[in-house]
């Protein structure tokens, strides 16, 4: 390493990122603050041994139970590699640290540094480095066609299970002339998909201008030169801006997909959640969208096994899930967070062996339905946005897909004309004719 006035300056480093696609923004503007310091950026997946990191970062999360040990596994890990000599130092940062420092600070000693979620400019200063006045750069860790755009941290909402509120405090838009520049920046980089995140995206806007303001926000985006694609994840039910349906329906650019976490469709259950609508109120939404925005491709998110859900309220989510034909649902058992309001009112009172069931015939449930929903494409022609190519395959996606969550379209090369590489497809849009689907995945041929 270099000393410069008696800081230790790495050469390396190599910043893990776990969690969410909110915490790789995070990361994102610090490689980038890092990169422009001279610092050398190491590939994210190169085991320790080989990339010989003079420091490690590592940006947790700490939302769930499951979450919490992945990013405890790899802190472990990086401390294992520190005293077997591949790393020289251990730096943690994020959700994780943010809410539980002083626990990781006695119970980790080998770490070197602790930052929180709010903290990124002291762990560019204790590189060494004075951060730059703007922090709207971005070194992508995702491929350079699309990139994720976080409009908001924070969050307002009071949900009975969630902790985000605890660790990331009250919803904070980012001003849209912020958000503007930086997504110009984006697309003068070669970004064509701008994906929209937040905790709770539909609340943009409230706290600066005292109304809610995604679909302005989206239609100023869609006029930037480059950007094809906007995609909206993160959505809120309560309250629902129908203003962004609009925009979704008329604005090509916008993709008509829509990432809207449910939790759950019991009133019973929505209730003890403190999500603000019940079962009839959600019903209507749903319907809402698919009628005003025609071929929307609707991801949520369930959670099994909340206090009070028995075999009735069960059921219920079952219905609703069959009678919705969600084209992407993702689930996970409910585990009690400290903290929480579902902490201090509620006995966690669902076996866990009950949970794994119910989240077993939820899951069978949606998968029977994926297939059916991917069975109706075969025969159409998509637009698809090509991310990779692997054994002999294009690996791409439509607006119905969006990247690392939902399944991929897999573009059968063999037997196709043309004199370009097939490396030469990644980040352009492509034509294709799908020719068969799984529960997850459809297959292609260039049309």
């Amino acid at each position: 390493m270099l000393e410069i006035s008696g800081i230790f300056k790495p050469r390396r480093v190599q910043l893990i990122t776990m969690g969410c696609s909110k915490n790789r923004v995070d990361s994102e503007k610090l490689l980038s603050q890092l990169s422009d310091g001279g610092i050398e950026i190491l590939p994210e997946d190169l085991p320790y041994e080989q990339s010989r990191p003079d420091v490690v970062i590592i940006n947790t999360c700490g939302f769930i139970g499951d979450a919490k040990k992945e990013s405890i596994d790899e802190i472990l890990a990086a401390i294992q590699a520190k005293n077997a000599g591949f790393a020289a130092q251990v730096v943690v940062c994020g959700c994780l640290s943010e809410r539980y420092l002083q626990d990781l600070k006695e119970s980790l000693p080998e770490v070197d540094a602790f930052f929180g979620s709010f903290q990124w400019k002291s762990v560019v200063e204790w590189m060494g480095l004075k951060p730059q006045r703007s922090w709207t750069g971005r070194r992508l860790t995702t491929p350079k066609h699309y990139a994720y755009l976080k409009i908001a941290d924070g969050c307002n909402r009071k949900c009975s299970y969630c902790a985000i509120p605890l660790i990331k405090g009250r919803f904070v838009s980012i001003p849209m002339a912020t958000l503007e520049k930086e997504a110009k920046a984006l697309a003068a980089n070669g970004v064509r998909e701008l994906i929209l995140i937040a905790q709770d995206t539909t609340f943009y806007g409230m706290d600066l201008y005292g109304k809610k303001m995604l679909a302005p926000l989206i239609e100023r985006l869609s006029k930037i030169k480059g950007i094809e694609w906007i995609r909206i994840h993160y959505s809120y039910p309560t309250g629902f801006p129908k203003d962004v349906l609009k925009v979704m329906a008329d604005n090509p650019k916008v993709c008509k997909y829509l990432d809207i976490p449910l939790q759950h469709s019991s009133t019973k259950i929505l209730s003890m959640m403190r999500r603000g609508v019940d079962h009839i109120k959600t019903q209507r939404l749903i319907d809402d969208i698919r009628s005003k925005v025609p071929g929307v491709a609707l991801r949520t998110t369930m959670i099994v096994g909340h206090p009070g859900e028995g075999e009735e309220e069960f059921k219920d989510l079952l219905d609703f899930v069959r009678h919705n034909r969600f084209e992407m649902l993702g689930a996970f058992p409910y585990s009690e967070e400290e903290g929480t309001y579902d902490a201090a009112h509620f006995e966690d009172d669902v076996p866990s062996a009950v949970k794994k069931r119910r989240y077993g015939r939820l899951m069978k449930l949606q998968s029977r339905i994926s297939l059916e929903n991917n069975l109706k494409r075969v025969g159409g022609v998509e637009k698809v946005i090509i991310d990779d190519y692997r054994d002999g395959f294009l690996i791409g996606r439509s607006q119905k897909e969006s990247p690392e969550v939902d399944g991929s379209i897999l573009i059968d090369m063999a037997g196709q004309k043309g004199s370009f590489p097939p490396e030469d497809f990644i980040g352009k849009f492509a034509a294709v004719k799908i020719i068969a689907a799984t529960e997850y995945d459809l297959t292609g041929v260039l049309a």
